[in-house]
């Protein structure tokens, strides 16, 4: 992972820098059977919609991802 970030100057309200994923080792979600990637850059988790990679991702912290997952989990969120 020799990822870099581009900025790091953090925008307002938004506690995350601007992440490099152009060398991102994504890996796809549901043993590649799902519509989802993630790849786990500079101690943050990005994910993106392995049909449109080239669309924007969302990057969560370690703790926004556990949340993420337990909520998915407890079907919290609609995954399909």
């Amino acid at each position: 992972m020799a990822e870099s970030t581009t900025q790091q100057q953090l925008v307002m309200g938004w506690d995350k820098p601007e992440l490099d994923l152009s060398n991102a080792e994504w890996q796809s979600s549901s043993r590649g059977l799902g519509d989802v990637q993630i790849a786990f850059v500079e101690g943050f988790i990005a994910m993106r919609n392995s049909g449109r990679p080239e669309g924007p991702s969302l990057i969560f912290t370690p703790a926004e991802w556990g949340a993420f997952v337990s909520g998915a989990r407890d079907g919290e969120f609609d995954l399909t």
